[in-house]
């Protein structure tokens, strides 16, 4: 019979935990016991947007004689348009996650991940470490820091003892809810940058308020005002971070929830022996080189032959092509990359099932009214002080239903900043507002932590409640910044 642990006395048992953490407690129970899982999540969004169409006047039926029309359908027409509509997304996510983790788990960075993993000595400065390095990490690029810090967490979790690993999950995955479309991979501020990126309608309402079709970086991402935005949403995360730790007798750790972490990082490169004179190829150093010189060739003369500012060439794919090379050259022989390509595709399984569906979501806004509507009424409430946070706050709420910065972008950018140019609000600065919204929704629904969760073995419903905490920090401070902030900017 095992003997009995006394319970902790008041001050011992909650010194060490906040209000803040007991409330993302009772979130996270809240979350656990009430909110479906990544796919549910998905099919409850889908029948939520069909009936807010059908309430809004929307038609349920109906489709455009044009068949390149993309407007003009019914609800249930516009699912169907809109199901595949993300299949080219799709395989770029599922390739991003392959590729980020055959990056992360080879030798050079496992290495790396093993020394940042022993820097926390505590679970609170464990949760707090983590949730730094994914901000950090999704500033430089998000599709790295999903796969990245995953590893780390799961890294930090073997050799923490009683960290929360609901929370180690949930700022592994913060950069995604914070910081990275303000970063250098933000989608629509590289999209308005870029004559290639920029459809003719988004450059034609550009044009009418800047006399130039094109914003370029140096106007949205690199403003100063964005960066200080930037800045201070980094710091509050991390503060959050740092009170929402639960103390130890709340702390559910990885063993407590019943999940295997498997083995430790791999840190030295496999030297298989090649039994067959067949086998050459594929366990010699000598095409890899090859091959990632080859690559390196291609990437140096594509970003010298971007107009513009270089960083302009950094899309989707060329994003998975650098992923793809380094992770060559860093596993060093074609087999051991072979071997991480085929151990990290079980973590594409949500997102090949799941992005179809948010694309039937997607169609049922983007190709009805329902995006107009929605976003005249937020203009119709608003006027040049506010609608810089009307405008985060409708990309937030739509970033919940149809969680794609850049798709969306396109067809929501010609009015959201014609409606910025009626109101003499600055655009550059609404291409950051928009961002910093949509980012703000990726702390309420589960979209983008699919990969983080793949690989942590949890579900969303075990991290959301400590996410959804962090909204409620970092949301009003956002609609704070832009509304101040826009008041320091010119028009255009």
């Amino acid at each position: 019979m095992s003997e009995a642990v006394p319970e902790a006395p008041e001050s011992t048992a909650r010194g060490g935990e906040t209000w803040i953490a007991r409330l993302a407690l009772r979130f996270t129970d809240f979350t656990e016991k009430w909110l479906p899982d990544a796919l549910g999540f998905v099919l409850v969004g889908t029948f939520l947007i069909l009936a807010l169409g059908l309430a809004s006047g929307e038609k349920l039926l109906g489709a455009p004689a044009d068949p390149t029309a993309t407007s003009g359908f019914g609800l249930v027409d516009a699912w169907g348009q809109g199901f595949w509509s993300l299949i080219t997304f799709t395989l770029q996510m599922a390739m991003i996650i392959i590729g980020g983790y055959a990056v992360a788990v080879s030798p050079p960075v496992g290495r790396l991940i093993a020394r940042l993993a022993a820097r926390p000595a505590t679970p609170r400065g464990a949760i707090t470490f983590t949730a730094a390095v994914a901000m950090l990490t999704a500033y430089a690029n998000w599709a790295f820091s999903l796969v990245f810090t995953a590893i780390l967490a799961k890294e930090i979790a073997r050799r923490v003892p009683g960290v929360d690993y609901r929370a180690l999950g949930a700022m592994a995955f913060l950069g995604l809810g914070t910081v990275w479309a303000q970063g250098l991979s933000g989608s629509a501020a590289l999209q308005v940058a870029s004559a290639g990126s920029s459809p003719e309608s988004v450059q034609k309402v550009i044009a009418e308020g800047r006399g130039s079709g094109l914003i370029p970086l140096t106007d949205t991402i690199f403003l100063w005002q964005g960066v200080v935005a930037t800045a201070i949403i980094f710091v509050i995360a991390v503060g959050m971070a740092w009170l929402l730790s639960p103390a130890p007798e709340n702390a559910r750790t990885a063993e407590r929830l019943g999940i295997d972490l498997g083995p430790a990082l791999v840190l030295e490169r496999s030297e298989s022996r090649r039994g067959r004179p067949g086998e050459w190829i594929e366990h010699s150093p000598v095409f890899t080189i090859l091959l990632f010189l080859l690559g390196a060739w291609y990437l140096a003369r594509h970003f010298a032959n971007t107009a513009g500012n270089p960083l302009n060439a950094l899309d989707l794919n060329t994003i998975n092509l650098i992923l793809i090379l380094l992770a060559l050259i860093l596993h060093w022989r074609p087999v051991n990359l072979a071997r991480a390509v085929r151990d990290g595709v079980p973590a594409t399984s949500g997102v090949l099932l799941q992005f179809p569906l948010y694309g039937g979501i997607f169609g049922m806004i983007a190709y009805t009214g329902l995006h107009r509507t929605i976003a005249d009424w937020l203009v119709s409430v608003s006027n040049e002080f506010l609608y810089p946070a009307f405008i985060a706050i409708y990309s937030c709420v739509l970033g919940v239903f149809v969680p794609s910065g850049g798709s969306k972008w396109v067809i929501e950018a010609p009015y959201v900043l014609d409606a910025a140019n009626q109101l003499h609000v600055n655009q550059g600065w609404m291409v950051v507002v928009y961002d910093l919204g949509e980012a703000g929704a990726n702390l309420l629904q589960p979209f983008w932590m699919l990969p983080t969760l793949a690989i942590l073995g949890l579900k969303a419903r075990d991290i959301m409640g400590y996410t959804f905490a962090m909204f409620l920090a970092l949301f009003p401070a956002t609609l704070v910044l832009v509304t101040l902030f826009a008041r320091t900017l010119p028009f255009p």
